[in-house]
């Protein structure tokens, strides 16, 4: 089953001949993994690069139940962008598959653990600018860590810890090590 390629531009034009290139190279990825529910691309041209190579910008972002992987390519050429970045995202699905095989302590996959996001409206508050939501998968702290890895989040990573039950956040430090803020209801 085919799924829709979403296609943001940003900075350019999209021509019939970029669509059509974007989703040529989509079915490959279903292949390596079928559980994908959307593909998208975000294609820009960065104006204001330092390297004339790094103008073309191509972000591939892949969903599914459990996971969410992301890679970015640069180039000179919009295409030669797009192709390195599904290359990039196949490594990304191969390491992933690994990992999702080689399931929990319990036996339970990733993917088959669900959470439901609890929301909570504040009014009156005029500082926040942008609200994000987003589902919490249950993970270990090494799991987190990948996906931080595989998301190329370079400063944080929010998780549902299942060792401890609670909401955590991976963050990176100055010193390049990583940190963990594991709140606690005083």
């Amino acid at each position: 089953m085919e799924k829709e390629v979403v296609i943001n531009v940003k900075n350019m034009e999209l021509t019939e001949r970029i669509q059509e290139y974007v989703e040529k190279k989509t079915p490959r990825l279903e292949r390596l993994l079928p559980d994908i529910e959307t593909v998208k691309f975000d294609l820009s041209f960065a104006k204001n690069a330092r390297n004339k190579a790094d103008r073309e910008v191509a972000q591939l972002t892949i969903t599914g139940k459990g996971f969410v992987l992301r890679t970015e390519e640069r180039s000179d050429d919009l295409l030669t962008a797009v192709d390195k970045t599904v290359e990039k995202m196949q490594r990304q699905i191969e390491r992933f598959k690994g990992k999702r095989l080689r399931g929990r302590g319990d036996g339970t996959p990733a993917s088959e653990v669900v959470v439901v996001p609890q929301e909570a409206e504040e009014e009156g508050r005029t500082a926040i600018v942008r609200r994000k939501s987003f589902t919490l998968v249950p993970m270990d702290e090494n799991e987190a860590i990948e996906q931080m890895s595989l998301l190329d989040h370079e400063d944080f990573f929010i998780f549902y810890n299942v060792d401890s039950g609670t909401v955590n956040v991976l963050y990176r430090r100055r010193d390049g090590d990583l940190g963990l803020i594991e709140p606690k209801l005083g």
